[in-house]
Formats: structure tokens, C-alpha cells, sequence
């Protein structure tokens, strides 16, 4: 019998290129051997009393399931470093609404991080609805992101977190940025 493959290498991409990783992922704020930059899951992080979350902001990041509430999170943000946005799945794109109103609707402008199913289609979707930090396992998307090739198409119909100066006639109708 075969032993099952290593689950793959999973680096921190941004738009400046590949870089080393300074947040870990925790279940609890309090665990052994947690002094360092943790991204814990929204219910961990609600528990952790306010004054703890403002005096530790630096080194304290929200990971937000699909279903969990962006609203959660509104009133709290500037207690929060770093918010990472989870996609367990390739069809599933709650969390790009997220990126956008935690952009357009609630002025974030911390890092936001996409984690789980990063995959090579979605990358240039992810920029343009404001994640600037992304986990991304996916051997192809590495590939490419190592050539510094992102993908994505030329012209954009729809409005994005991303100003664009640049119009054609109609102010929804937006050209590369």
C-alpha cells in the first residue's frame, strides 16, 4: 500500500513577489508557544477581551470562514493586524464579497489574506476586490507566480475596490489597471 502524498508546500505570495511568512495559524490566543503573529479564527478571536485585542493589535489576526459575518468584524477593525479570508473550496466565493467590503464598505486598510483553495483563475479576481496577501499551495499557481505571470484579461466591465482612471466612454466600462 502507498503511503498518501505530503500535502503541498504552502508560500506567501503578495504583489511584490514571494516572501517569508511572519503569521501562524492558531486555534486560541493563549496557547503554548503562541508569542508570535497568530491569525485565529473568528470565534478565538471574539473571546480575547477588547482591551487584550488593542493592546496586542500588532500581532493579532481574524480568519473568517464563508460563513461567517464580515459584520462581525466591522466595528473591531482596528483591533485586528492582519484579516485572512478562507476559500475551503473552489466554488466557493463568499469571500470575495468579503474582500471588497471590508475595502469599500468598512475603509479597510490592513492586509487581507486569502487562504485555502488559491487557484490560478481567481488570482486576478482576488486583486482587483482588495487581497493583497495570498497562501497559495497550488504547485501551477506557484509556477506561474514564480515566471510573474498573474493571468487576467485586458478589459473589466464591473467596479472594483480598485480605482481605475482610465474609461472608455462609460464610467462602468474600465480598462486594465
Amino acid at each position: 500500500m502507498t503511503e498518501p502524498a505530503p500535502p503541498p508546500e504552502t508560500r506567501l505570495w503578495t504583489p511584490s513577489g514571494f516572501r517569508d511568512d511572519e503569521w501562524s495559524h492558531s486555534e486560541e490566543f493563549d496557547a503554548p508557544g503562541s508569542n508570535g503573529k497568530l491569525i485565529l479564527p473568528l470565534s478565538a478571536f471574539l473571546e480575547i477581551p477588547a482591551d487584550e485585542r488593542l493592546r496586542d493589535r500588532d500581532r493579532i489576526g481574524v480568519l473568517l470562514a464563508p460563513a461567517d459575518p464580515v459584520e462581525a468584524i466591522a466595528d473591531v477593525l482596528d483591533q485586528v493586524a492582519l484579516v485572512a479570508l478562507s476559500f475551503p473550496a473552489f466554488n466557493d466565493g463568499r469571500s470575495f464579497s468579503k474582500a471588497e467590503l471590508l475595502r469599500s464598505r468598512y475603509g479597510y486598510a490592513g492586509p487581507i489574506r486569502a487562504t485555502g483553495q488559491v487557484l490560478v483563475d481567481q488570482l486576478p479576481h482576488m486583486l482587483r476586490v482588495g487581497f493583497d496577501e495570498f497562501e497559495v499551495s497550488h504547485p501551477v499557481l506557484i509556477e506561474r507566480l514564480e515566471k510573474g505571470e498573474t493571468g487576467g484579461i485586458g478589459l473589466y466591465y464591473q467596479p472594483t475596490s480598485t480605482s481605475s482612471d482610465t474609461t472608455s466612454g462609460y464610467s462602468w466600462r474600465r480598462l486594465r489597471d
